[in-house]
């Protein structure tokens, strides 16, 4: 018999909202990384866009990953009279850790696994404290299933009486 609350299925549900969230993530990501080194003018833009994409799938270090490759094109291309063009990329890199960490990865996380803003900011923190490498890694698909099994606050009844 088909049982949709059977736990198996909801956590996996709960694990492909989150892999859909995280593929709108690097797509975001990549996006983002495209249209700034195209406006600052590094070489290979499309490609470090695509990089940066792909790594946004390791978490905690795939942001800083990403970031490698950009910079020292940039340094390449700067002029001669300084690091303009690497400046740039390292600006555009912080307002793209920023605005993903703080902003998009929580939302995208909330509309597709219910996991609430300040447990996707804070429980890959938390994940780090406790298990340096494994926490910040496991942490975001293990919220999602957690949260999964959370009743909503309209269902929480009292079986009294």
């Amino acid at each position: 018999m088909h049982n949709p609350e059977h736990p198996v299925r909801k956590a996996g549900t709960a694990l492909i909202g989150w892999w859909r969230a995280t593929t709108l993530d690097a797509l975001f990501v990549g996006l983002m990384w495209l249209i700034g080194l195209w406006i600052i003018g590094v070489p290979w833009g499309p490609f470090w866009a695509l990089v940066a994409a792909f790594c946004q799938f390791v978490p905690g270090i795939g942001t800083s990953i990403a970031a490698c490759g950009p910079a020292i094109a940039a340094a390449f291309a700067s002029s001669n009279t300084g690091f303009d063009k690497l400046w740039w990329t390292l600006g555009l890199f912080a307002v793209i850790a920023i605005v993903d960490g703080a902003l998009v990865q929580p939302l995208l996380l909330k509309r597709t696994t219910r996991v609430p803003w300040w447990a996707a900011v804070l429980g890959p923190i938390v994940g780090g404290i406790l298990l340096p490498f494994w926490g910040v890694l496991l942490a975001p698909p293990i919220l999602a299933v957690m949260f999964a099994f959370r009743k909503p606050k309209g269902e929480m009844v009292s079986r009294r009486g």
